[in-house]
């Protein structure tokens, strides 16, 4: 995940944000033309996707270190309450984690917190990433979230882009709803990866703040 990442992120539910929703499953829709590392993306065949990027004013090594440092990123993402390494060393391919975020409630699924558990598919050092994995929590489940991650040098500083699916009956009962939370968890991680990057200091400062308390749920009107 945001990941789930995601997932979630990931990641993670709830907001206003404008989401790019995905069509009702009326056949095999496939995206082929998403972001990739080392080759494979997302979930081609996903109804649940959302993609975005920034540009940040930091040196590549500063962002890719406060990606992949996942222990770290409760000091600087607010909707992440917890990460934790399955494992030691540097991130890489095999790497597992372990994060928590709140989800709030929405017409058809309680308050709840998820639990996700991100497998590492793909990372190259300072170019991208691709993780996948579930998102469960108390009356919710995501059953897989496919996260990936790429950084490019810019005049400036460097452009990341992001793009997850998310797959489960669950979150398929609702396509623009789902789509529309993932879209605010994802707009709201870079914008915090942006504002820490470019922190004139260290970059682990930033006070926690509770991000899904003051943001409505979105209805399928506002998401259309």
């Amino acid at each position: 995940m945001a990941s789930l990442a995601s997932l979630a992120t990931l990641g993670v539910l709830a907001s206003t944000v404008p989401a790019q929703a995905a069509p009702a499953r009326t056949g095999a829709v496939t995206h082929t033309d998403g972001l990739k590392c080392q080759g494979r993306g997302a979930d081609s065949d996903a109804l649940i996707r959302y993609r975005t990027d920034i540009v940040i004013k930091a040196p590549l090594s500063t962002v890719f270190k406060l990606q992949t440092d996942v222990e770290g990123w409760p000091s600087w993402q607010a909707p992440v309450l917890s990460a934790k390494r399955l494992d030691r060393g540097p991130l890489r391919a095999g790497s597992q984690f372990r994060w928590t975020t709140p989800a709030p409630a929405t017409p058809t699924t309680p308050e709840t917190t998820l639990n996700i558990t991100s497998t590492v598919r793909a990372l190259d050092r300072n170019s991208c990433i691709r993780w996948t994995g579930p998102a469960v929590g108390e009356g919710l489940r995501i059953d897989e979230g496919v996260h990936v991650w790429k950084f490019t040098k810019v005049k400036g500083g460097v452009r990341v882009q992001t793009e997850e699916t998310w797959t489960g009956a669950q979150v398929e009962a609702d396509v623009p709803l789902a789509t529309s939370m993932l879209g605010a968890g994802l707009e709201q991680w870079l914008r915090e990866l942006k504002t820490t990057a470019e922190a004139p200091h260290h970059p682990h400062t930033h006070g926690r703040h509770k991000f899904f308390a003051s943001r409505p749920i979105p209805d399928a009107a506002s998401v259309q």
